[in-house]
């Protein structure tokens, strides 16, 4: 198999990862502002047990997919390849039953217990989305095994897509019966774009039958490894992939309770609490999920090159791999980072103008959180590279120990009445500090791998912080004469094509990396413009 870096299905991913959480803030922002911060409190209060579920069910298995697909692909062996996804289908379908059936029946019992039984209705329409979404997942990860990035890509714009046209209708024809019929229409769009992107990941599976199916016919082989065995691989790759990834969606589950208790024992009453936690996660949270999912891009695409460089024992292109992906994390994680910070309050103002007191209370929260988007971003990069290192259960030890701190921060912070919900946001951000500073320690010692600190780390942030001062100066200069939403706008334009100089000015981006996107001769003739 020729060698591939991950760059060019992280670019896929990435594109696409966009294209959906564009979709995703006209579900977010119109849905923020039609049922208010009440009903965003039903609503993420569903939505963080769902996500709770759907980890403990898909992310592990589709990690050890995309794995031990790659690893069996590299020395041509399709056929095990296909086996793989066989059993990891059959599998991730019986999860699937299971999971849903437990969301929906025990929903009731769970509001009780998190205190917001008023989330019922949400938390029932979202639990048939945990049947068909692992389903979807098992194609994913066989696709992406083999550094095919393009049917994830494909059903998850698919999905999102009929997620936010189901959603928004349902949420807006029901708001008449009450907010937590709306939040419960909202929920089933994630349920409505299962189903479709489901249908659309088999229908590109089809359409590659025949082609998939050469391969595993031409490499068919009489001695096998047992099913047995290639299960309990599964199971060993996917455990602790699925504890690590469950940690934080455990600790968000954890978060209303938490958050809820604190607020009231500080003498906010039960609506005020749910009001301060739908600005934390439904109005300031979604936008540190915009620049996460490109990093996310980044490390879905890092597990299979990695595995592929280590199965072949290439560890030059592997610690290539390593350093690419952590400086591309960086260059991706610091601008969104500093923007967000800069521009918090305009951000909130822009995208909430009819919830203004909630959009105005709820920037602390974002200016907090945004700071941690530059730690999250090297965890999730880092993580990455250990799961395809097979050390998977290394991340998790990390991300627990980054828990534990948030736990605490949260807890207490959260208790003081000045600080509030903001000390949520605060415990977040420190859980990704301490995670990412240990992921940096265990990644040099199993690869040896060199960074260079002035490429990595020094040159990304003078180009941020140039472009930082450029946004602030911008926003200041122009908001007189066009008011908020068009001079955020403006500034954000202006601030992305500053970096974007600034990058190529410092020679934080080499030239033979560039070669690896797409129009990359278009790029690089620009490059070569501003040199002289």
């Amino acid at each position: 198999m020729a060698k591939k870096t991950f760059i060019q299905g992280a670019v896929i991913l990435g594109v696409a990862g966009i294209i959906i959480k564009i979709m995703g803030a006209f579900f977010r922002i119109p849905l923020a502002n039609l049922i208010g911060d009440e009903g965003m409190g039903y609503y993420q209060t569903a939505y963080p047990i769902y996500v709770l579920f759907l980890t403990l069910a898909t992310a592990g298995i589709p990690i050890a997919i995309s794995k031990m697909v790659s690893e069996r692909v590299a020395v041509d062996n399709h056929y095990e390849a296909y086996r793989v996804f066989r059993i990891s289908f059959i599998l991730l379908f019986s999860i699937g039953i299971c999971s849903s059936a437990i969301l929906f029946f025990g929903a009731g019992q769970i509001v009780n217990a998190i205190g917001n039984p008023g989330a019922k209705y949400a938390m029932m329409s979202i639990a048939p989305a945990l049947l068909f979404v692992p389903i979807m997942a098992a194609y994913r990860g066989y696709f992406q095994g083999m550094q095919n990035m393009k049917p994830t890509a494909v059903s998850q714009v698919v999905e999102q897509f009929f997620r936010v046209l189901t959603g928004l209708a349902l949420a807006y024809y029901l708001i008449k019966y009450g907010l937590e019929f709306a939040a419960a229409g909202a929920s089933f769009g994630a349920t409505a774009g299962s189903i479709t992107g489901l249908i659309a990941v088999i229908a590109i599976y089809y359409y590659h039958k025949g082609s998939l199916r050469g391969d595993v016919e031409r490499t068919r082989r009489i001695s096998t490894e047992k099913g047995s065995k290639i299960l309990a691989n599964i199971f060993m790759i996917a455990v602790p992939v699925t504890i690590g990834a469950a940690i934080m969606p455990i600790m968000n589950t954890i978060d209303v309770g938490i958050v809820m208790r604190r607020l009231q024992e500080t003498g906010w009453s039960e609506g005020a609490a749910n009001g301060l936690y739908g600005q934390l996660t439904g109005m300031a949270g979604p936008l540190i999920n915009f620049p996460q999912v490109l990093t996310q891009a980044i490390a879905m695409s890092l597990v299979p090159a990695i595995a592929a460089a280590y199965k072949q024992n290439d560890m030059n292109f592997l610690n290539y791999n390593v350093r690419l992906g952590l400086r591309s994390a960086i260059l991706v994680g610091l601008p969104c980072a500093l923007g967000m910070m800069t521009l918090a309050e305009p951000i909130m103002l822009l995208l909430y103008p009819m919830q203004k007191a909630s959009a105005v209370s709820a920037a602390p929260c974002l200016f907090i959180m945004a700071f941690g988007v530059i730690f999250l971003s090297m965890v999730q990069t880092l993580t990455g590279v250990l799961q395809g290192l097979g050390r998977p259960m290394i991340p998790v030890i990390n991300l627990c120990a980054g828990a534990a701190v948030k736990i605490v921060l949260t807890y207490t912070l959260t208790g003081i009445d000045s600080i509030n919900v903001k000390g949520a946001a605060i415990g977040t951000v420190a859980a990704y500090m301490v995670a990412s500073v240990l992921n940096i320690i265990a990644v040099k010692k199993y690869t040896g791998v060199r960074l260079d600190t002035t490429l990595t780390f020094i040159k990304p942030v003078g180009a941020a912080l140039v472009m930082s001062a450029s946004v602030w100066i911008s926003y200041r200069i122009l908001f007189g004469v066009f008011g908020n939403a068009l001079s955020t706008v403006a500034a954000i334009l202006i601030g992305a094509a500053v970096y974007c100089a600034m990058l190529f000015v410092t020679k934080a981006v080499k030239k033979e990396e560039l070669k690896f996107l797409p129009k990359s001769e278009k790029i690089l003739k620009f490059m070569n413009k501003i040199k002289r």
